[in-house]
């Protein structure tokens, strides 16, 4: 096991078996540098939690603006999470939808690195 992913705050167990697999045969120089950058990044769990639930008093929307998908946040936003029907399925998938994009993020730090 890669002990310095294990400082990442609030990592999931499938996100560290995922994150191991993609460093495994990395230097220790070119590990720091994926855990800086991918660090930075990554969103955890209770982040798009706290913002699906802020969906359902403030601004709906704001779980998908923060996740990268602008197209959807701005669905949500005019049309009040769906309803409220989206919200209510992105906070039953939170986790599942933090799992993507930090997937995403660390394919786009291994190209960075990988140059």
């Amino acid at each position: 096991m890669n002990q310095p992913l294990t400082m990442l705050q609030g990592i999931q167990p499938d996100e560290l078996v995922y994150l191991e697999n993609v460093t495994n045969g990395m230097n220790n120089d070119q590990l720091n540098t994926f855990i800086s950058l991918y660090g930075s990044r990554r969103k955890t769990t209770e982040t798009v939690l706290i913002c699906t639930i802020l969906g359902f008093v403030v601004i709906a929307g704001i779980q998908r603006f923060i996740l990268g998908q602008i197209g959807m946040g701005i669905l949500y936003l005019f049309t009040g999470g769906l309803c409220l029907i989206g919200t209510i399925v992105d906070l039953v998938n939170h986790k599942q939808m933090t799992f993507e994009y930090n997937q995403q993020q660390a394919v786009e730090v291994l190209s960075m690195i990988r140059r």
